[in-house]
């Protein structure tokens, strides 16, 4: 249903990030391993880098979808009302 208010009650598909934020932490780990093996360090170093931001990012999209419904409500919850002015 399209109110027209979508920016203000936008719901996150945060369902969505955890599964890409866990493909780019293995590949993150991945990269930091064999960068580091074969002495590229520089790559290495951009690749943890990398790692802790994805880390970081999954650690605060697991903490919101356990705070529960309402900052990720399910299909059954609708919409919020549009704010009124």
């Amino acid at each position: 249903m399209r109110t027209g208010s979508e920016p203000a009650t936008a719901r996150s598909a945060l369902r969505a990030r955890f599964w890409l934020s866990l493909w780019g932490l293995v590949w993150a780990i991945f990269g930091t391993a064999v960068f580091a093996l074969t002495g590229r360090f520089g790559w290495a170093v951009a690749c943890g880098v990398l790692w802790l931001v994805v880390t970081v990012d999954l650690t605060m999209i697991l903490r919101h979808l356990r705070q529960g419904p309402h900052y990720q409500p399910g299909r059954d919850i609708p919409p919020y009302p549009p704010p009124r002015r």
